[in-house]
């Protein structure tokens, strides 16, 4: 049986950062990951799920040692934000509003994952377990025994940033709230005729949004939110036709463009009763998952991350039982508002923008064609999207 300080479930881009933020404590840490991601080449195609990195998590990702890794592969920053549903409703938010260069990146996830196991490796104190599956998680007396592969492990805490279905939150029988919003959302990576590579924007339809995210070079990522039926039936058309349905229904300011891949996935919100119980917790979506409208999701679990870590480090160098409830819930007291809020706000603006009576159009249009004009408000949005 090996025993570790903390044993982290989800070696993804959530549980690792939090393993780079703690490791410079001494702490012995173990990070489990059943997948282990591929390797990066220059020449590879873009991968699909890409995430919004904001200039908060940009900060968190420079500080614990992996953005120097990531601008040696591959981002894209973008200066302004851009949302709009009528011709005469357009909200755009520059960046140098904020007196600086870049509202946030879009970059690949695999690409932040990979970041962050090159940061990890430098550290004699973390153990990677990748490739590998759990078989049983319980609890014992130091906190918590896993079996993993053929090894026995266990910890004084454990920590479950296993994903929307986590495992780790099961076994600890933490209820969740959850629904499915009556949305699915298809992802497309295209390659344009130019580049687009400083404004990420975003229109909404009467079937739902479609959004287009920067790529490096002439690369962007394509965004259809629409009925589960529709994303189905687009998923099993020829790239050909699929691009054909594209033009059809994005913005002419699209230009030319070419098809290279597509996925979907369905839209869901989960959100945990608890974010811990003795000598387990959970962050990012194993805690909760958001409607991706604002593309805020990672950066709720970096958020996560940035506080757990914090209670830990306080605790720590204060001698005291970093493990024990009173840290956890400190944790949870910070975070779970925070997150309440992000997912309740999301709801009433999908919500919104799904309601197409003439009265609620007349006034979502008014609303964004007000916000246009106000820059405070402007700026107090731009301040709270980059977790400023």
């Amino acid at each position: 049986m090996q025993l570790f300080d903390i044993v982290i479930v989800g070696g993804g881009m959530v549980g690792g950062a939090l393993a780079c933020a703690l490791a410079p404590l001494g702490l012995t840490i173990a990070v489990v990951e059943q997948h282990t991601p591929t390797p990066y080449q220059d020449d590879q195609p873009m991968d699909l799920r890409v995430s919004a990195i904001s200039a908060a998590s940009e900060q968190l990702l420079t500080e614990v040692g992996a953005w120097q890794h990531l601008i040696a592969m591959r981002t894209c920053p973008y200066r302004f934000l851009e949302t709009w549903e009528t011709e005469h409703s357009h909200l755009l938010f520059d960046s140098e509003d904020m007196s600086r260069d870049h509202l946030g990146h879009i970059i690949e996830n695999r690409l932040i994952q990979l970041a962050l196991w090159q940061q990890l490796a430098t550290f004699d104190n973390v153990t990677m377990l990748a490739g590998q599956k759990i078989t049983n998680i319980e609890p014992c007396s130091n906190g918590y025994a896993l079996t993993v592969g053929e090894q026995q492990l266990s910890c004084h805490l454990l920590v479950g940033a296993d994903g929307a279905n986590s495992l780790v939150r099961q076994k600890a029988n933490i209820g969740i709230t959850a629904w499915d919003y009556r949305q699915h959302a298809m992802l497309i990576n295209i390659t344009t005729a130019s580049e687009q590579q400083n404004i990420t924007w975003q229109q909404f339809t009467q079937n739902g949004p479609r959004a287009l995210l920067p790529l490096a070079g002439n690369k962007a990522s394509l965004v259809w939110y629409d009925s589960p039926e529709t994303i189905r039936r687009l998923s099993a058309l020829p790239l050909a036709q699929l691009k054909q349905q594209i033009i059809n229904e994005f913005p002419e300011r699209l230009g030319q463009f070419e098809v290279d891949d597509r996925g979907s996935f369905p839209l869901t919100r989960r959100h945990a009763h608890d974010y811990y119980k003795d000598n387990v917790v959970l962050i990012g979506d194993a805690a909760h998952t958001i409607n991706p409208l604002a593309g805020q999701g990672v950066n709720l679990g970096f958020k996560d991350v940035i506080k757990l870590s914090a209670q830990i480090r306080e605790a720590h160098m204060q001698g005291k039982c970093w493990w024990h409830t009173d840290t956890l819930n400190a944790y949870q007291k910070a975070r779970k508002p925070d997150n309440l809020l992000m997912q309740s706000a999301m709801d009433v603006f999908y919500l919104t923008f799904s309601n197409h009576h003439g009265p609620i159009k007349l006034l979502r249009n008014g609303a964004l064609k007000l916000a246009g004009h106000s820059q405070w408000g402007k700026k107090q949005v731009m301040k709270y999207a980059m977790g400023l």
